[in-house]
């Protein structure tokens, strides 16, 4: 005779799986979990502090700008020039601190000028109606230049006090995690309860339908750039502070991969989908697949491979996920009308 305990401790881990593979978030928590379980058998060095302090380090580049980009994409959004906006966020900060500026107001200067970017872009695309895509390549293409006119090519060093952003630790952590946490609480919060971030997903769903309920579009596209632009200005002077140097080359592939992540977390190129959270984990889910295949000793050419083939791989099961939910719906369209 089955014991009714062992059966109902069953069903209630039948359940817990079954509701976390309801969700996006849920199956990538899955794999992630059996990643971070593999490589703690497969390598001795995986499980060292130094290793996941490092972990921990490399989530915060392309997490902070990845709360900025999630908003994008749920509201139908893109911004290509996060990178770039990084970097060049960063040059300009560590320039008019070498300037003789205070620490405070030169860091005031380079998020003043990434909001800017981002108001701009956000403008151009909302009320022009340009395509979000070649408007912010274009803004990439012209910040990347603007850095190299401006600097010759040339990092610009930064002093010990402007490092301490970086570098500064609390509890053994530096600094730079604590505030990528604290602002995917924030975000994931907002967006689940506040009514100004959730018409993001009025908007991305379905554009046309979001003016006639009185939603002002135009607003809410151009407060997501410049909050996109907000969060890449941001991560540049940590960047910076934390390299030491605030280099014009870095930032060249970093929206895409930030897009990835926000894709692998659950939101689509189509608008009206994600959350901040499946974002995040989603930049995890890639930190921990790079930091692994460095453990591994894999050769960087073949990651930049690996990270191309995961884009493509997530894009396509977006499609088909997209597709499946249309058939569905017009299943229960068809229903009806067969019931009336």
């Amino acid at each position: 005779m089955k014991n009714k305990n062992d059966t109902n401790s069953k069903g209630t881990i039948a359940d817990v799986l079954k509701f976390l593979t309801s969700m996006r978030e849920g199956v990538l928590l899955m794999v992630i979990v059996g990643l971070f379980i593999v490589m703690s058998f497969a390598s001795k060095y995986f499980l060292t502090p130094q290793t996941m302090l490092n972990l921990l380090m490399s989530l915060t580049v392309e997490g902070i700008i990845a709360i900025g980009m999630l908003i994008l994409l749920v509201s139908g959004g893109m911004d290509l020039s996060a990178g770039a906006n990084m970097a060049f966020t960063g040059v300009l900060t560590g320039l008019v601190y070498k300037a003789g500026i205070p620490l405070v107001p030169a860091i005031v200067t380079g998020l003043a000028a990434s909001l800017v970017i981002g108001i701009i872009n956000g403008g151009l695309i909302a009320v022009l109606g340009l395509n979000p895509l070649i408007t912010t390549l274009g803004m990439q293409m012209t910040l990347q230049g603007l850095m190299m006119m401006i600097t010759r090519g040339k990092a610009v060093g930064v002093s010990a006090n402007f490092q301490m952003i970086g570098k500064g630790t609390f509890l053994g952590i530096q600094y730079p995690v604590y505030i990528l946490l604290i602002l995917v609480i924030i975000f994931e919060i907002l967006m689940r309860k506040s009514y100004a971030f959730r018409n993001s997903y009025y908007v991305g769903s379905n554009e046309g339908a979001a003016r006639l309920n009185g939603i002002n579009v135009t607003k809410v596209k151009i407060c997501n750039y410049a909050l996109t632009g907000l969060l890449s200005g941001l991560t540049g002077i940590v960047l910076a502070a934390r390299l030491t140097t605030a280099s014009v080359t870095v930032g060249g592939d970093t929206a895409l991969r930030v897009i990835t992540a926000c894709i692998i977390g659950g939101a689509t190129l189509t608008g009206g989908e994600g959350t901040v959270l499946g974002a995040f984990m989603g930049v995890v889910f890639i930190q921990l697949l790079s930091s692994s295949l460095n453990i591994m000793g894999v050769d960087v050419y073949v990651k930049i491979f690996v990270t191309g083939l995961i884009l493509i791989t997530a894009i396509v099961l977006e499609a088909l996920n997209e597709r499946r939910k249309a058939t569905r719906a017009m299943a229960i369209i068809q229903k009806q009308i067969d019931k009336d």
